[in-house]
């Protein structure tokens, strides 16, 4: 017979393999004429005992090998049992009597009862585990579970020790009394209801632990099978029977072994490998993304310094493909960009990778040539592979790219140096209108722009050109506000509102991110304790945390002096972090941990889009996950979206923390981010990021009405 899977297979050669033995030994009973007192019956009787007492309690300890901060029903009622079965079986085992003079001892009318009682609680506690509905239940005191667990078996061993005088004895002499027998057919039927729910619920549900189970109540019902056609004290079936027992309980801490430790290990493991690829692969065209063309960027030049080689970077951007996307719509978009990956991946060389930079940009690496010109005749090349259409619904597009090149170690001497100048001519190429550019020390002008930028950027703190603006945050289910994030904007006297985007990453190259982080959130605690005191409803404000900020020794000072300063309880500020704030561990829990004794909200902003190993991830002393705006866009269009946004809800609730999703713009992605419980929401669906005046006319004074 053939079985389709693993667990198939075990239950058959367990249920084939058992009825085989059954009868062979059965043969062998009736044809041979055995002395089982003087061939080791005793012994092999005492050991199986002890086996099965070891296995019971192997079992319980077992069932506590992880304490988790919820155990499953199954799991807490799975020690109960086999504790109790435990101290049967070493009842049992050191209850037998000296019956007859001159021969080994032999099982008693007292050891019976203790047997045939495990063999009861057995059958209906497994079937009773296995009926009941699985759900986690609240970690329970070990104590108690344990004292409960004996006090539960003195009282079945006090009944058993009473002489009743209904009860027949379970011994008539040397012979077994009938009900031994019945007890144990009754045990039987228990056993097989049981295996049929079992079975039921595996295939039902396929859990990888109920193969293991189900195999070891079919060596239990193989053990009733010689209990009930046993017949006289020394009888071999007797021996077989406990024999079948130690097998099951061998397959039950197996199947255990699986739920408790394998299942969990794979299904971390599998999150792990899942959030480890999204965190360097693309998620639209599924290529290497920037992160990992940083890493990989860095061996590449540390070979090319050992061996004296030239790496090439080519930055690839799909002309107009803004028309594309507005006029195909984002599904047929992503098809194009995906098709350029293909492209691009199955025609590249030895030494030559390709990476997806997110929006229509792509990078491919090249460290296969000796000289500039064979660099550029092989871009040429790329650039030739689009000559031919790509084919986007039955209908076929013509694409251009535009090419900026850098050279190591002409053109820079880190990865982001190399990257950043081939970026640099690549927009170069497409203000010149040409396809190819190499990055030349000419295009320079852009840097002295960004030069001067900077320079406007150190005046415009003390000149008071910052502003802050506010965004609601909603609970979803109940549609009220709970809180608001503060951005900052800038409102330069030449240049008009400068955005966010472009200074934001200059203030953080030049360290002026401190002093502006720092008015940041004295602005937005003093303008929270304003509100507070005007008699809004208390709201939490979040405010972004930069990297430079995060890793500055005085930061806690500063939160601490800014709190006394505005009188803002440390309960109503929110502080946002990014994943790769906490890729230095140490260093970021310690900051954590000394943040939140102060009493203030820690959450990870843009979650998604870096990387935060889950090994450490459940330790770190947050509050709060929110979900990265790219994430949350295209939720409805694309499943791939839909998946990620439902695993971190889902990863959020099992680690206790809350969740917000960013950027959402209609009632679409707010119904489906309501039905994957995500706690709350802020986007331009509920309101746009605006200024303290209208944020308080708009949403403040009708709090308690729903947004949106």
């Amino acid at each position: 017979m053939k079985f389709k899977t693993q667990g198939q297979s075990q239950i058959g050669w367990v249920a084939i393999g058992g009825l085989l033995f059954f009868l062979v030994s059965q043969w062998f009973r009736s044809s041979s004429g055995y002395d089982l007192n003087y061939s080791g019956y005793p012994v092999i009787t005492l050991l199986g005992g002890f086996a099965a007492t070891a296995a019971c309690i192997g079992i319980y300890n077992q069932s506590w090998l992880f304490q988790t901060q919820k155990l499953t029903l199954r799991r807490v009622l799975m020690t109960t049992l086999f504790l109790m079965l435990g101290l049967f079986e070493l009842v049992h085992i050191v209850s037998f009597a000296e019956e007859v003079p001159n021969r080994a001892m032999m099982e008693s009318d007292f050891s019976l009862m203790m047997s045939t009682m495990g063999s009861l609680v057995c059958s209906a506690g497994l079937l009773f585990i296995y009926s009941v509905h699985e759900k986690q239940v609240a970690l329970p005191r070990k104590f108690l579970l344990f004292s409960a667990t004996l006090g539960t078996f003195l009282i079945l061993y006090i009944c058993s020790i009473q002489e009743w005088s209904f009860l027949p004895e379970m011994l008539d002499g040397h012979l077994l009394g009938k009900v031994f027998t019945r007890l144990h057919w009754v045990a039987g039927l228990l056993y097989v209801t049981g295996a049929v729910v079992l079975y039921v619920q595996w295939k039902k549900t396929k859990n990888a632990d109920l193969p293991p189970i189900l195999s070891g109540i079919l060596c239990f019902l193989l053990g009733q099978g010689y209990f009930v056609t046993a017949s006289v004290v020394d009888d071999l079936n007797l021996l077989l029977g406990m024999l079948s027992n130690c097998l099951g309980y061998f397959f039950i801490q197996k199947g255990l072994y699986a739920s408790v430790v394998d299942t969990p290990f794979l299904q971390q493991q599998a999150a792990e490998a899942k959030m480890n690829y999204i965190a360097h692969h693309d998620d639209v065209t599924g290529l290497p993304n920037r992160r990992r063309l940083s890493q990989r960027l860095q061996l590449m030049l540390d070979d090319a310094v050992v061996e004296e080689k030239l790496v090439g970077v080519l930055v690839l951007n799909i002309n107009r493909f803004k028309t594309i996307n507005d006029s195909l719509g984002q599904q047929a978009a992503n098809r194009v960009l995906r098709q350029v990956g293909q492209r691009l991946n199955h025609s590249s060389l030895p030494g030559e990778e390709v990476f997806g930079l997110g929006r229509d940009e792509f990078a491919l690496t090249m460290t296969d040539f000796y000289s500039t010109d064979t660099a550029l005749r092989r871009t040429r090349s790329i650039l030739q592979l689009f000559e031919k259409p790509v084919m986007v619904d039955g209908s076929e597009y013509h694409l251009t790219l535009g090419i900026g090149m850098a050279i190591f170690p002409y053109d820079g001497e880190s990865p982001q140096e190399i990257i950043q100048n081939a970026d640099t001519a690549l927009h170069s190429a497409k203000e010149q209108g040409i396809e190819l550019n190499r990055y030349a020390h000419a295009m320079q002008m852009k840097a002295q722009e960004r030069l001067q930028l900077e320079n406007d950027l150190r005046k415009a703190l003390a000149r008071g050109q910052f502003y802050l603006v506010y965004q609601p945050q909603v609970n979803l289910q109940s549609g009220l506000i709970v809180g608001m994030e503060a951005l900052v904007r800038w409102h330069h006297p030449q240049r008009g509102s400068v955005s966010p985007a472009e200074f934001i990453p200059l203030a953080e190259e030049s360290g002026l991110i401190v002093p502006l982080g720092e008015w940041v959130l004295r602005e937005a605690c003093a303008q929270n304790k304003l509100w507070q005191e005007a008699g809004y409803r208390k709201l939490c404000v979040s405010v972004n945390l930069s990297m430079r900020q995060f890793r500055h020794s005085h930061l806690l000072d500063s939160i601490n002096s800014i709190l006394r300063e505005t009188g803002l309880e440390p309960a109503w500020l929110e502080l946002e972090i990014t994943e790769s704030m906490t890729f230095d561990k140490d260093r970021a829990f310690e900051q954590l941990h000394k943040i939140k004794e102060i009493g203030v909200h820690i959450s990870i902003d843009d979650f998604g889009t870096g990387y935060s190993s889950l090994h450490y991830l459940k330790d770190l002393p947050i509050d709060r996950l929110k979900i990265d705006r790219s994430f949350v866009n295209e939720i409805m269009e694309d499943s791939n979206n839909a998946a990620i946004v439902s695993t971190i809800t889902s990863m959020a609730h099992h680690l206790q923390l809350k969740v917000t999703a960013e950027g959402v713009e209609n009632e679409e992605q707010m119904m489906f981010l309501r039905n994957q419980h995500c706690h709350e929401a802020q986007g331009y669906f509920f309101g746009k990021p605006i200024e303290a005046a209208d944020f308080e006319q708009r949403f403040l004074r009708d709090i308690d009405k729903p947004a949106g």
